[in-house]
């Protein structure tokens, strides 16, 4: 099940990624010290990682991007 986090804002995204890279690391310490239930969740925590962190540089992106359009389009005017 892939959880949706389109509609989360920047700072949820950010709060959501240092949620999942604690929860991965914890994992991956059960997982060294061999009391790992479900030895999947490792793939689903990387997966949703990139999933948050793909959002993230999107908006980042499109904030960036939004006042140089508008700059531009006053320095032509």
């Amino acid at each position: 099940m892939k959880n949706s986090f389109k509609e989360l804002k920047l700072d949820e995204l950010v709060a959501k990624r240092i949620e999942l890279r604690k929860k991965y690391f914890d994992f991956r310490f059960q997982s060294v010290v061999g009391h790992v239930e479900n030895p999947v969740q490792a793939r689903v925590l990387r997966r949703q990682i990139a999933r948050v962190e793909t959002l993230i540089n999107a908006t980042t992106v499109a904030n960036a991007a939004t006042p140089a359009a508008a700059t531009v389009a006053t320095v032509k005017k």
